[in-house]
C-alpha cells in the first residue's frame, strides 16, 4: 500500500504537459506577434487589436488542438480495452499466458510469473493487461477535457501579459519592454514547469528562454523589414 505522504510526479503528466504548452505558446506566440507588428511602426491601436485577436484565436486553437489530439489517444485506449475484454472472454487461458510471459520477461521466475498473473487476473484481468502489457495506467490515461481546459486557460494567462503591456507601456519602448518581460516570464515559467516535473529548474528555464528569444528576434526582424519596405 502506498504511504499517504508519498507523492508521484507522474500523476501530473496529463495536465502538466498541456498547461506548460499552453502557457509557453501564449507568451511566445502573442509576444512575438505583438513585437513583430510593433516593429513595423504600426499604430498602438493596431498593435492592441493584433494582440487581442492573437489571444482569442490562440486560446481556442490550443483548446481545440489539445481536445482533438488527446481524444485520439483516448480512442486508442478505449479500443485496446475493448479488444482485451473480448480476448479475455474468448480465451482467458491464453491471456493468462501472455501476462505471465510479460512478468517473466521482467525478471520473475516462470512459476512465480504464472502465480502473479493468476492472482492479478482474478481481481481485474483487463486492467492487469492494460497496465502491464500495454503500459496504460489510470494516472496516464487520456483526459481530453482536462487537457483542453488547462491548455486554453494557461494560454490566456500567458498571452494576456503582452496585451496588457501594449496599453500601459509607451509606444517608443514597447518592443524592448515586451521582449524583456517575455524572456523573464519564460525563464520563470520554464523553471516552474521543470520544478513541478521534478527536473532541473535551471535547464528548464534556459531551454524555454532560448526558443522564445529566437521567436522574438525573428518576428522583430521581419516586422522591421516590412515596416521599412512599406515606408
Amino acid at each position: 500500500m502506498r504511504h499517504p505522504s508519498e507523492r508521484h510526479l507522474v500523476q501530473r503528466v496529463g495536465w502538466l504537459r498541456a498547461a506548460v504548452l499552453g502557457a509557453n505558446d501564449g507568451i511566445i506566440s502573442t509576444s512575438s506577434l505583438v513585437v513583430g507588428i510593433a516593429s513595423a511602426q504600426t499604430s498602438s491601436s493596431t498593435v492592441m487589436l493584433t494582440g487581442v485577436a492573437a489571444l482569442i484565436a490562440g486560446a481556442i486553437s490550443m483548446a481545440a488542438g489539445e481536445y482533438v489530439s488527446v481524444s485520439s489517444q483516448a480512442d486508442v485506449e478505449g479500443s485496446d480495452r475493448l479488444r482485451e475484454t473480448r480476448e479475455h472472454a474468448s480465451d482467458p487461458e491464453e491471456e493468462r499466458r501472455e501476462l505471465a510471459a510479460v512478468y517473466e520477461a521482467r525478471g520473475l521466475a516462470p512459476d512465480l510469473a504464472v502465480q502473479v498473473a493468476e492472482q492479478l487476473m482474478r481481481s481485474d484481468p483487463v486492467g492487469a493487461h492494460m497496465r502491464d502489457e500495454l503500459g496504460i495506467t489510470s494516472e496516464l490515461a487520456a483526459r481530453p477535457i482536462q487537457a483542453a481546459l488547462a491548455s486554453a486557460a494557461t494560454f490566456c494567462a500567458g498571452a494576456i501579459i503582452p496585451v496588457l503591456m501594449v496599453g500601459v507601456v509607451p509606444r517608443a519602448s514597447l518592443v524592448i519592454a515586451i521582449t524583456i518581460a517575455t524572456l523573464v516570464l519564460l525563464a520563470i515559467l520554464g523553471a516552474i514547469g521543470a520544478r513541478a516535473g521534478g527536473a532541473s529548474m535551471w535547464r528548464g528555464a534556459v531551454r524555454v528562454t532560448f526558443w522564445g528569444a529566437i521567436a522574438l528576434a525573428a518576428t522583430a526582424g521581419i516586422g522591421h523589414l516590412f515596416g521599412t519596405t512599406v515606408q
